[in-house]
């Protein structure tokens, strides 16, 4: 007998009995002392939707600088203890940058945990204390830079905007900033897809930026973001979600049986 988890009750009690060509179809809201039993449940066999990897990947802004690093904007780094800073540092000196940089707090959301300093000692000097707690995300700040956001679900719905907002550098609608509708190009939308499948996301929010005509890069990457500023409305979205989980679901079916549903 298959299991198919449609609960995290279900996964909770179902844990250790869970083998290779079992599927947890939910996201799973493990706490950041939790996140390791994935380990264990992959080493089982144990497969995802969506992936493993791409819900560990939402839940860290620093996870991704690591993961995803080749597609980030030049000189993305993670600071994880002054130690890693001070090398930071020095390979900032070593390639000439100098001035203002960004710093993104590693948990939080809609440009909250995001911060503007004038050099990278200023962010030497509060590192490690309640202001600026490790581990943290650093870049270096590039003005005028061009905001897009992607959303993807599938192959069922692909729209983009650009995000702008001439009084503040964060340029989430959020924070009040504007959007602009914004047609991809097929360059565009391949460098996105090949970001999803190494991150391993069946649907995304993509951040694309570029700088002084250099990119696009990624600032960031999500399963599930706002859509405020989208044509999309909310309930055209969760339905293309579900058919999306839905279709995945029903391909598991045809090469694991007989199955059980383990739902509420």
């Amino acid at each position: 007998m298959y299991y198919i988890v449609l609960s995290y009750q279900k996964l909770k009690k179902y844990f250790l009995e869970l083998k290779k060509g079992d599927l947890i179809a939910i996201r799973i809201p493990f706490k950041d002392e939790e996140k390791l039993l994935i380990v264990d449940l992959m080493t089982r066999g144990v497969e995802a939707y969506p992936s493993f990897l791409s819900q560990i990947l939402c839940s860290s802004k620093t996870l991704q600088a690591e993961v995803l690093r080749e597609f980030m904007l030049p000189f993305t780094r993670v600071v994880r203890d002054k130690h890693s800073l001070l090398m930071i540092m020095q390979e900032y000196k070593e390639n000439s940058i100098e001035g203002a940089v960004i710093t993104k707090e590693d948990k939080a959301n809609c440009g909250l945990g995001v911060r503007l300093w004038d050099n990278i000692e200023q962010v030497f000097n509060f590192a490690g204390t309640d202001v600026l707690q490790f581990p943290f995300v650093i870049q270096p700040f590039y003005e005028n830079l061009k905001d897009i956001r992607v959303i993807i679900l599938g192959d069922k719905y692909i729209e983009a905007y650009q995000r702008k907002n001439p009084y503040n550098f964060r340029q989430n609608i959020f924070f009040g900033g504007k959007s602009i509708p914004y047609e991809l190009s097929k360059e565009e939308l391949e460098f996105c897809k090949k970001v999803m499948k190494r991150g391993g996301f069946p649907h995304a929010h993509i951040d694309l930026v570029y700088i002084e005509n250099q990119g696009p890069y990624i600032s960031e990457i999500n399963l599930k973001g706002g859509i405020k500023g989208a044509k999309i409305s909310t309930e055209e979205y969760e339905k293309i979600l579900k058919e999306l989980r839905d279709e995945f679901i029903k391909k598991w079916e045809k090469t694991f049986q007989p199955i059980k549903y383990l739902t509420l």
